[in-house]
């Protein structure tokens, strides 16, 4: 079984390489760091660890009840016609009903296997977190990259109305709202840097390195011509509704269980009897020791522990179908959402690039007319910021497409 599930998280790996790591040129950096993610992660070890404990209460239960063994000594010492009797020693080996042992492997077996599927969702949940946060400073570095070009932009303009005050044709007021936007776009600027640092030390973080690595991150990140097609049937066979289905098994296994341990113990045992010979006598089995050989049956005649537990394994059943059906539907709502917004994603993205095609034709218009003496350096700022603002959504368009299609790809893969 862990074989498979590994198998599952390499295709889910594999399938996000496929669908959209190809889609820039450095392929397979996330890819990288996604595996080390899952070579280094505390979370991964820790559930890792927690189905070990699990599978080798295997070990635990396949044993019998411990062995009984009693030593006594006459005090005062009974005489029997063979002689007196000195001490007694006794063991006694309780043994359950048959296949009551292979009923408690199965349980502890049945238990393991949903602790697995712990593994499974928390590597599939660590995937789409590193995918996430390289996407968060993806767009991180992008808009930090668009700010400069403007405070660029903003210089040029500001080297324009200088020379427009000069000749009389612009006021010292056109300068410092210049002069004032750039301030706005610099301290911008410096609170994105910090947003990166943060956002570095998460991603470093989910790979269990030092906060102060830094992270390779792609230039251009461009949206596919269509969406992978998804299919929505694969949401039946995800880790987290599997989970209730493991779950669901081992309250079968334990019913089981408490099916044969209702039943009678049969125990077997031996009394020895030390004898002392009479002195006073000479017979064949004078001071002939006792041996007995002995059974034993342990029956629950008083039974309500076992009925007991019969009824709240029919419960705990009830309420593991509940939660399955109840997570089911939050799967449903999570997937048709991230659907949603990532066709959401895509209308934005391209009704930004309109925009921001028109704002730069209007840029244009703006520097000609500087040729004319008739450019309003009001007009400049509005066009200025109304195109950082169509950059600044394209970006997080984009960001959202690929997050979107991340937790896509955790529900549906």
């Amino acid at each position: 079984m862990k074989k498979n599930n590994n198998h599952i998280v390499q295709k889910v790996v594999l399938f996000l390489g496929s669908c959209f790591l190809s889609l820039f040129t450095n392929a397979q950096e996330l890819e990288t760091y996604i595996n080390k993610a899952l070579d280094t992660s505390p979370e991964i070890q820790k559930f890792e660890l927690q189905y070990s404990i699990a599978s080798e209460k295997v070990n635990e239960v396949n044993t019998l009840p411990n062995t009984e063994f009693g030593v006594g000594y006459f005090i005062s010492e009974p005489e029997t016609r063979t002689g007196a009797q000195r001490f007694k020693v006794s063991a006694k080996q309780m043994f359950p009903w048959f296949h009551t042992i292979s009923a408690r492997e199965n349980y502890v077996n049945a238990l393991a296997d949903a602790k697995y599927e712990d593994i499974v969702i928390a590597k599939r949940k660590l995937m789409a977190s590193v995918s996430q946060s390289y996407y968060n400073l993806y767009a991180n570095k992008v808009k930090q990259n668009v700010l400069v070009e403007n405070i660029k932009l903003l210089d040029t303009y500001e080297t324009l109305a200088l020379t427009s005050v000069e000749v009389g044709k612009a006021s010292a007021v056109d300068v410092l709202r210049l002069q004032m936007r750039q301030n706005e776009m610099q301290q911008l600027l410096e609170v994105l840097g910090q947003q990166f640092l943060a956002e570095q030390t998460n991603f470093n973080k989910l790979l269990n390195r030092d906060k102060e690595i830094a992270v390779s991150i792609v230039n251009e990140l461009n949206l596919p011509s269509e969406d992978f097609e998804i299919n929505t049937k694969n949401l039946a066979l995800h880790p987290e509704l599997l989970k209730y289905d493991k779950l669901y098994q081992s309250v079968e296994k334990s019913e089981l269980l408490n099916q044969k341990e209702s039943n009678p113990l049969i125990g077997f045992g031996l009394d020895y009897i030390n004898i002392d010979e009479r002195p006073d006598m000479s017979f064949s089995d004078n001071g002939k020791d006792i041996v007995m050989p002995m059974v034993s049956v342990s029956i629950p005649i008083f039974n309500k522990k076992y009925k007991s537990q019969t009824k709240q394994n029919e419960f705990q059943q009830q309420e593991i179908e509940a939660q399955k059906q109840e997570r089911l539907n939050t799967l449903e709502t999570l997937l048709d959402k991230a659907v949603n917004d990532r066709i959401s994603a895509r209308i934005s993205y391209n009704t930004q690039a309109k925009n921001l095609q028109q704002a730069k034709d209007a840029e244009t218009i703006l520097v000609k007319s500087y040729e004319t003496g008739t450019i309003d350096f009001n007009d400049v700022l509005d066009i200025q910021e109304l195109q950082l603002k169509f950059q600044m959504n394209q970006i997080e368009a984009v960001k959202t497409y690929y997050v979107q299609t991340t937790i896509i790809n955790y529900l549906s893969n």
